[in-house]
C-alpha cells in the first residue's frame, strides 16, 4: 500500500479559529464553516458549521437530505425544536427552516444537495 501524498490529504482542527471562513458575512453574520473538500459546492457534502451566540441562519429549503450532529451548544429551529449537544438529526429533502442559537454552537453537517430559498 502506498503512503498518502500530502496533496491528497487535508487536516484542520475545529479548535483553530483560522480554519473557519465566514459562511456569508452579509446574510449570516456570526456564522462560519470549515470545509476540506473544496471540489464540492459550499452547501454540499461534509462541513463543520459554527454559529456565534445570537447568530441566525438564512431561511432555506434543503435540495437533498441533511444530517447533522450537534457537537457543542444549542440550536433552535423556527418551529421551536431545540437541538442540543449530542443530538443526531436528519431532515428530509425539501424541508424548510431557519435556525438560531442563543448560546453559540458547533455542528458537523452532511448535506446531499444545495440549499435554496424557501418555496413560499
Amino acid at each position: 500500500m502506498k503512503p498518502i501524498k500530502p496533496s491528497d490529504r487535508r487536516i484542520a482542527n475545529i479548535r483553530d479559529a483560522d480554519a473557519f471562513v465566514p459562511y456569508d458575512p452579509v446574510t449570516e453574520p456570526g456564522t462560519a464553516m470549515l470545509k476540506l473538500n473544496r471540489d464540492m459546492p459550499r452547501d454540499v457534502g461534509f462541513y463543520i458549521y459554527k454559529m456565534e451566540p445570537g447568530a441566525r441562519s438564512t431561511p432555506h429549503r434543503h435540495g437533498g437530505a441533511e444530517e447533522f450532529v450537534m457537537l457543542e451548544g444549542e440550536l433552535i429551529d423556527n418551529d421551536g425544536t431545540v437541538y442540543r449537544q449530542g443530538d443526531v438529526v436528519w431532515l428530509a429533502p425539501g424541508t424548510e427552516h431557519v435556525s438560531h442559537t442563543e448560546t453559540g454552537c458547533l455542528i458537523a453537517v452532511f448535506a446531499e444537495d444545495m440549499e435554496n430559498p424557501p418555496a413560499g
